[in-house]
């Protein structure tokens, strides 16, 4: 409980009418004694007064209040929350509320000011952005109540417990936001190359059209039907999809609000989104994390929800990555071939260890290294130069960049597909390369 302003106005004044009366007395002017008595009258009903409002605020019922919040946010994203307000007085009420949110929450329009109403809901609201990925609670709310008299200010805790999931951005997907996924993708600039020959799984046998294979024919129905019979074959829909995701010290950097982790995570749920549509099973598997994850490849759109829910409060860790522990785990797990899809950041000491590793898991399935590549260094490479400092900057990220080249094309050499992109492109870039190859049945 704290003194209101009209308390500490009312003590300045005779504070300074008493200063004012001794410095009078000390240069031997005579004061009135009524008036002394006047002052110490005033100060004493004063007390008087300001004791009998603190017991009076203290009876004070406190109001109630319930919050109305999601139960899921997407990262980056604002939204609402409301909070209801009600109280058992007879008279109105005037409040000022502070909702105490979480840290890894931005918000605004806090505190609110309301004047409650007897008998009647009051609602208020303000806006959250979630900063950070993960589980979140809230747990008071913070309320001024004046006195009767005014005098006091009394805060007060009131419970109001809640909690909330911050999912990646992507989890619009899962709310049912989006129109159409081919809409979707044409939005993000996905490109969908047209297919060379033919899909992999026998679809139907139909009458020969103008355009057609002669090695489509079917010389067999074309003997019993005797007309042109020709066979058509549709995308390979069952195949397999594991994210390997890295999770370490190196996917920390940041590029705007997000890290290149959330970028990557975003990118792989993109892709997961994609491959369900298009029938494949996905799957994932974590490394140089503090809780390593795995999730069997299954199909079905249903998949989607169980991956968000598994990686929506994962977060990347200070381990290095230990790409020979990862691929050894990975390949006891999954037997069948699969495309496993390494999301990382590659460095030029990645040399030696990322090349054995990725031999020894592409022995039994596709790879393909996605790589994210640094914003920062490319700016700086378009830098101008104007003095040494910025030189030997430059000089320097070329010669880092070369390096990291130098490793992709190793990486190629040994036939391992190779992406690297921006962070905020990877997603896009993703899904234009499993696209390309499922339209020509490479996978």
């Amino acid at each position: 409980m704290k003194p209101s302003r009209l308390l500490l106005i009312w003590l300045a004044i005779l504070l300074a009418v008493g200063i004012v009366l001794g410095a009078l007395r000390a240069l031997g002017v005579a004061v009135p004694s009524t008036l002394l008595s006047i002052h110490w009258g005033l100060l004493l009903a004063l007390l008087a007064l300001s004791v009998l409002d603190a017991v009076r605020v203290r009876r004070l019922p406190s109001p109630r209040v319930q919050r109305q919040l999601p139960g899921s946010l997407a990262l980056g994203r604002w939204s609402d929350v409301r909070l209801d307000i009600s109280h058992d007085l007879t008279q109105p009420l005037k409040i000022q509320l502070f909702d105490h949110v979480p840290d890894g929450l931005d918000f605004e329009h806090l505190p609110l000011a309301a004047e409650l109403q007897p008998g009647q809901l009051t609602q208020l609201g303000y806006r959250v952005r979630p900063l950070k990925r993960g589980h979140f609670s809230f747990e008071h709310c913070e309320i001024n109540l004046p006195s009767p008299m005014g005098l006091w200010i009394e805060k007060r805790l009131l419970d109001a417990i809640d909690s909330t999931r911050v999912y990646p951005d992507f989890a619009r997907l899962y709310d049912g936001e989006l129109l159409a996924v081919d809409n979707w993708l044409s939005q993000l600039g996905i490109r969908q190359r047209q297919r060379r020959g033919q899909g992999q799984e026998f679809h139907q046998l139909r009458e020969f059209r103008e355009g057609d294979s002669l090695r489509q024919i079917d010389w067999k129905a074309t003997a019993r039907h005797r007309a042109p019979i020709a066979r058509e074959y549709e995308d390979e829909r069952d195949q397999q999809i594991i994210f390997m995701l890295d999770c370490g010290r190196r996917m920390r950097s940041q590029d705007g609000e997000l890290s290149h982790f959330d970028h990557a995570l975003n990118a792989c749920l993109l892709l997961s989104y994609t491959a369900l549509r298009q029938g494949d099973a996905v799957g994932l598997s974590t490394f140089a994390s503090e809780q390593p994850r795995y999730l069997a490849p299954v199909k079905g759109t249903g998949q989607l929800n169980v991956l968000l829910n598994t990686v929506y409060d994962l977060g990347s860790s200070q381990y290095p990555a230990d790409y020979q522990g990862a691929v050894t785990q990975l390949l006891a797990r999954q037997k069948r071939r699969a495309l496993v899809v390494l999301v990382t950041n590659l460095r030029d000491e990645d040399d030696e260890e990322l090349l054995i590793a990725v031999k020894r898991l592409g022995q039994r399935h596709r790879v393909l290294v996605a790589s994210l590549r640094e914003e920062a260094l490319d700016r700086l490479r378009q830098t101008p130069v104007q003095n040494v400092p910025e030189a030997l900057a430059y000089c320097g990220t070329v010669d880092y960049l070369n390096a990291r080249a130098t490793l992709h094309e190793r990486l190629s050499a040994h036939g391992m597909a190779v992406l690297q992109a921006r962070p905020g492109e990877l997603g896009a870039e993703l899904v234009t390369l499993y696209l390309g190859w499922k339209k020509a049945g490479d996978l």
